[in-house]
């Protein structure tokens, strides 16, 4: 029997890729080995979501997979980005990796950009939420149990009030028309605390929310506890 191909999860931290990771692993096609997280290296978070390295690094135990973290500077100007991503892919196919796992849904120039920049490699994308309807697979995501929080919300599409929130049925009934269920179009972003991916709970509390260059962003932190 071939063995199968050896794949990476685009991981940000939050529900989209921990469901496509899920997908991944169920559909039993891939050996996903690792997860790959851009950090922006001056405030240790997670790029755009501004999750703390520590709460990523307790996802990645939580998940049984290493961490691939792929460190850029703020501001960082795209050929920046561009010029980090590629050293990182490079040492990804050297490593035995053909594969690369990403959790975008429907956003057509998103996914041709990752097939762009991946056509010249020996990587290919893979897309296991692709085209499902969010409002369906938002459900099912708060169905499977997920623990989720909204760590960034754009002000200009969701109101300031729902950062911080945890991501329930409560907030899809809330959530003003026209926002997308998964916040697919930069609405909000979330930190996943747990769900059916996870080994075990990674324990957060909320912490305070702030506004900086236009987006509203909830601190979390680590906690002792446990579920």
């Amino acid at each position: 029997m071939p063995a199968r191909p050896k794949a990476v999860v685009s991981w940000s931290s939050g529900k989209d890729s921990a469901f496509a990771l899920w997908e991944a692993r169920r559909g039993g096609e891939l050996d996903v080995v690792a997860l790959l997280t851009t950090v922006t290296d001056s405030f240790a978070r997670v790029s755009m979501h501004g999750v703390r390295e520590e709460l990523l690094e307790r996802q990645a135990t939580a998940l049984g997979l290493p961490l691939r973290r792929v460190r850029i500077p703020h501001p960082c100007p795209n050929e920046t980005y561009e010029r980090a991503m590629a050293a990182e892919v490079r040492s990804l196919e050297a490593s035995g990796v053909s594969r690369m796992v990403f959790g975008d849904l429907f956003l057509r120039d998103i996914r041709e950009y990752r097939e762009s920049r991946l056509a010249s490699t020996g990587i290919r994308p893979v897309f296991p939420l692709w085209d499902r309807p969010t409002a369906e697979l938002a459900r099912t995501m708060v169905d499977s149990g997920l623990e989720a929080y909204l760590v960034c919300v754009d002000p200009r599409l969701l109101p300031r009030r729902f950062a911080g929130r945890r991501y329930d049925a409560r907030l899809l009934e809330e959530l003003p028309e026209g926002v997308d269920p998964c916040g697919e179009r930069g609405e909000f972003h979330t930190f996943v605390a747990d769900g059916p991916m996870f080994s075990h709970r990674v324990p957060v509390e909320v912490g305070e929310t702030v506004e900086r260059e236009g987006f509203v962003f909830t601190d979390l932190k680590p906690s002792g506890g446990s579920a």
